[in-house]
Formats: structure tokens, C-alpha cells, sequence
């Protein structure tokens, strides 16, 4: 059903049957059970009888709301009643201070890799929410720490470049017919000096401009085998940042308060989901698109419709204000969503500072 239909539903509700439909919500959430009538009763701002709350807990169910699991004489909020609350009457808590302050030491710790620092990220999400923590981002171009143009057959060259964090990758390029060897030599010369300890895509611009502007002090067969061979090394890049890196962590947690077999097989069936890591990135990527945090219930989306899972996320940015990742928690639908909410907001934002 379409996400505003599900609003304008709400909107229909009057007082008595939404605010008895939110504390069921907010009651089947704190502590995963049935909410029945007389639990209600006690909850509830306003006097309803148990035989009252039961009628209107009667009319949510029929709306497609409410559904009652097994005999069980409570009620539990659908997928579709799920979607209702948290876009109109969940209230979002708020982080305090002593959180921030240990989110953003912890992450921020000196000395480690951009990996290692996502990868702290994603486990301190995971325990903070007590779900599996997830981020998914491109591969960061490496900077550089030496290339070298190698002729090894006519009018092609091997490329080798070696990062500072010791990666080494050999693309090959093409270069013009007939170059003489101290061509190649003097193109490596001016390369290195240039691109030593920056990225590809940092120095390209500026080495293409000093060619164009004739202040590169190369001849006319070096200028063109290093801008050919940039704008190929740079095509080649782009098309590697297009890969994506899926980490996940604190997948343990998924098994926490499961004590029925239907629960068990629940989590087996999301343990198989996160295997097939494709999916898993597909559908954390469509947080990119929106501003903020992003919640995916259970079959709203096709990976989990089996699984009875809820994700939330939220994209990262780097000083540019490129997006480059999303960061997020992968639970049960009956998890957290006012507390979750805002770790993952704050988390997000802490990691796109570190990028800056």
C-alpha cells in the first residue's frame, strides 16, 4: 500500500481510536508482546472500559492495523500499521550528551585507516541499538606512493601504481607509435612529483591544467602520453569507485529474545538475506536518495518480506557533501525506532566530520 494512503489513514483516525492504537504501538515495541484490552486501559490518558478499548482495537483490525497472533486475545501492529505509527506518531527521543561525547570519541580515535574507522563506526552502532549495525560505501581510491610508465608492446604501456598503503595495481594504456624510451622515463619523472601522496582524482586537475597552459616543461609526445594516460587511469578509477563495500557487524544480536521456533526461523531466514550481499547493498543504497534518517519495514521492501526486519539509515557525506555511504541498524520490526532514530542520525554525521 502507498506510504500516503497509509498518512491520510491516519489523518481519518479520530482521537479515541488513534491515541488507543498508539499506546498499543508504543506498548508492543517496549516489550514485544500482544497488547490486550486491560494493559490498555492502564496505559491510556483518557477512561476507556477494557470492553471499549476491545471494540476500537476491533475497528483498527479490520482497518488492517491490529492483527491478533495465534489465539492470543492481544493485538500486535501489522507491517501497515508500523508504517502509520512511524510516519505520523512516532515521537523521536533525542541522544544525550555523555552519548555524543563517547559516539564520537570512539569513532574518532587517531592513527587508523578510513576502514578501520567504519569498521569501529558499524560495531558501535550494533551495540548502542543492539541490532546488527550496517554501512555500506565505495572503495576509496588510494593515495599514491610511486608510478612508473613501462613500454610492453607497441603503442601500449603498463601503468604501476603502488599506494601508500601498499597496493599495487598494473592497468595498461595506449600510447603513440614509435615513442622513445626516455619518453616514458620523463613521464614517470613528472607524475610522481605531482601525484606523490595524493589521489588520481585529487591531482588530475591541476596536472591537465599546467599541460593545457604549456608550464608542464614536457614535449610534445610526454604531455601527450601523461594526459592520455590520466584520462584513461581516471576512467578506470571511476568505474572501481562504482564497487561497493558492505560491512556488518554485531549479527549476534539478531538472536537475542528469540524463544519460539517461528522466531528462530525468522532470524535463519535474515541470516540467509545478509548473505547474499548484492541485495543487502541494493537496498541500503536507496538511503542515499533521501535527506536524513530512512526506515524500511519488514516487506515494504523484497529483501526482507520473509524475515519480519526493519532497517533503519542514514547517508554520510564527505567534505565535498558528496554522499559516499550509508550507515544504518538492521533489527526486528518491534525495534527501538525512537531511540534508533537518532543514533543513527548522529552517527552518520560524525562519520561525514571525519571525511572532511
Amino acid at each position: 500500500m502507498d506510504p500516503r494512503s497509509i498518512s491520510a489513514l491516519g489523518g481519518d483516525l479520530s482521537e479515541r481510536p488513534r491515541e488507543v492504537f498508539r499506546h498499543l504501538v508504543e506498548a508492543y515495541l517496549a516489550n514485544g508482546e500482544p497488547v490486550g484490552s486491560r494493559t490498555l486501559s492502564q496505559r491510556l490518558p483518557i477512561g476507556l472500559s477494557p470492553a471499549s478499548i476491545r471494540n476500537v482495537m476491533g475497528d483498527l483490525e479490520r482497518l488492517g492495523l491490529l492483527y491478533a497472533p495465534h489465539t492470543s486475545a492481544g493485538r500486535i501492529p501489522t507491517e501497515r500499521g508500523l508504517r502509520l505509527f512511524v510516519d505520523g506518531m512516532l515521537e523521536i527521543g533525542d541522544i544525550g550528551a555523555d552519548e555524543r561525547s563517547a559516539i564520537s570519541e570512539r569513532i574518532a580515535s587517531s592513527g587508523r585507516s578510513m576502514e578501520d574507522v567504519l569498521t569501529q563506526a558499524t560495531t558501535m552502532i550494533s551495540g548502542l541499538s543492539r541490532c546488527a549495525g550496517l554501512l555500506v560505501t565505495s572503495k576509496q581510491e588510494s593515495a599514491l606512493k610511486h608510478v612508473e610508465f613501462v613500454s610492453v608492446a607497441a603503442g601500449k604501456a603498463l601503468v604501476v601504481l603502488v599506494g601508500e598503503d601498499g597496493s599495487v595495481e598494473n592497468r595498461v594504456i595506449d600510447i603513440p607509435l614509435g615513442l622513445p624510451p626516455s619518453a616514458l622515463i620523463e613521464a614517470t619523472n613528472y607524475i610522481n612529483a605531482k601525484l606523490r601522496g595524493r589521489t588520481l582524482e585529487t591531482a588530475r586537475g591541476e596536472i591537465m591544467r599546467e599541460i593545457e597552459d604549456q608550464r608542464a616543461a614536457l614535449d610534445t609526445l610526454t604531455a601527450k602520453v601523461v594526459a592520455d594516460g590520466l584520462a584513461t587511469l581516471s576512467a578506470q578509477a571511476g568505474g572501481n569507485a562504482d564497487d561497493k563495500i558492505l560491512i556488518v557487524r554485531g549479527t549476534s544480536h539478531l538472536l537475542e529474545d528469540v524463544d519460539a521456533q517461528s522466531d528462530l526461523q525468522r532470524v535463519r531466514t535474515l541470516f540467509d538475506d545478509i548473505e547474499r550481499k548484492s541485495d543487502l547493498i541494493r537496498l541500503l543504497e536507496l538511503a542515499r536518495d533521501g535527506d536524513g534518517v530512512r526506515i524500511f519495514i519488514g516487506s515494504e521492501n523484497k529483501l526482507f518480506s520473509l524475515s519480519g526486519s526493519s532497517i533503519v539509515a542514514a547517508p554520510y557525506a564527505d567534505a565535498q557533501g558528496k554522499v559516499v555511504g550509508v550507515i544504518g541498524v538492521l533489527g526486528p520490526t518491534r525495534i527501538n525506532y525512537a531511540r534508533i532514530v537518532p543514533i543513527v542520525d548522529y552517527t552518520a554525521r560524525v562519520v561525514g566530520r571525519l571525511l572532511a
